[in-house]
């Protein structure tokens, strides 16, 4: 009989490279949401790929990145780079089309850890000659801290399989953490803030997703329908009135949208009630983080 595979599988890299695409694509199913925004994920999510013998429980984290001033954004860097350790492989994703200071940063967090690293260059599907990223593999290849090197598109699926194959290598033998069904070690209630901030991040501009914040305050689950109250918390008066929106329509939208995600997720009717509410300075206190579940 042929034993069992399982290992953790962090993925890190700077923000905005598809870290959460990567994981959704691998997994099959939405685990973590994605918006073409930096720091969109801000938490350590897990989500669990069980396939035969083998169980990979993948690490989703947030961009690692410099200018961390805010509390919220040194709590994001410590969320990731705490998710470094003890895991059995680091995949370290690389936008093929763009090098920044943030990769370095990443490198220089990874480079001396003594785990399995694997570098995974994304979005080669948007590269008009795959040839253009074979500067980009010698460079990451002459740095000699990466096992393999795997090319891919997160969003068009490409190259997954062999990412799968050179994951699985590496994970120990051990029994399954989790049971073969499950899919996050998230609840029901964390994915509705999460699916909420989410069409919050896409709707709204290019600035205000940061200092957004949401909070389930009432997550019921009766007959045939589930009623859901969150709070989405703001940091300044002016912040309030563009998520309401004129007339209270950019509210509405962002609440039809995460509604009509909410039951195809939760596979039953859900009641959505959101409000706005205003707490000075929120980003930027240890206290506030922790109530709103970023410091655990």
């Amino acid at each position: 009989m042929q034993s069992k595979r399982c290992g953790l599988v962090v993925i890190a890299g700077r923000p905005n490279v598809g870290k959460s695409t990567l994981l959704n694509r691998m997994i099959g199913e939405k685990i973590s949401i994605t918006a073409d925004k930096p720091q969109t994920t801000r938490h350590r999510i897990l989500g669990i790929k069980t396939a035969k013998n083998n169980q990979i429980v993948f690490v989703d984290t947030p961009g690692l990145h410099l200018g961390a001033k805010k509390a919220l954004n040194r709590q994001i860097n410590k969320t990731a780079l705490t998710a470094l350790k003890d895991v059995d492989v680091i995949i370290l994703v690389i936008d093929a089309l763009r090098w920044d200071d943030n990769d370095d940063f990443a490198i220089e967090r990874i480079k001396h850890i003594n785990t399995p690293t694997l570098a995974v260059i994304n979005k080669v599907d948007r590269l008009k000659d795959k040839a253009m990223a074979l500067p980009l593999i010698e460079k990451l290849d002459s740095m000699g801290i990466f096992e393999a090197i795997v090319p891919v598109s997160a969003l068009r699926k490409l190259n997954l399989d062999t990412l799968e194959t050179e994951i699985t290598a590496r994970l120990p033998e051990a029994e399954f953490i989790f049971a073969p069904d499950q899919l996050t070690d998230r609840s029901a209630r964390f994915l509705a803030a999460e699916i909420i901030r989410e069409k919050l991040t896409r709707q709204l501009g290019q600035e205000l997703p940061y200092a957004l914040a949401v909070e389930i305050e009432r997550f019921k689950e009766s007959k045939g329908i589930t009623n859901i109250s969150a709070v989405i918390w703001v940091e300044r008066a002016g912040q309030k009135k563009i998520v309401i929106g004129s007339g209270g329509k950019v509210l509405k939208t962002i609440g039809t949208q995460a509604r009509k995600e909410l039951e195809r997720m939760l596979s039953v009717k859900v009641h959505l009630q959101l409000w706005t509410r205003l707490r000075k300075g929120w980003s930027d206190s240890d206290k506030a983080l922790r109530s709103y579940g970023y410091i655990e």
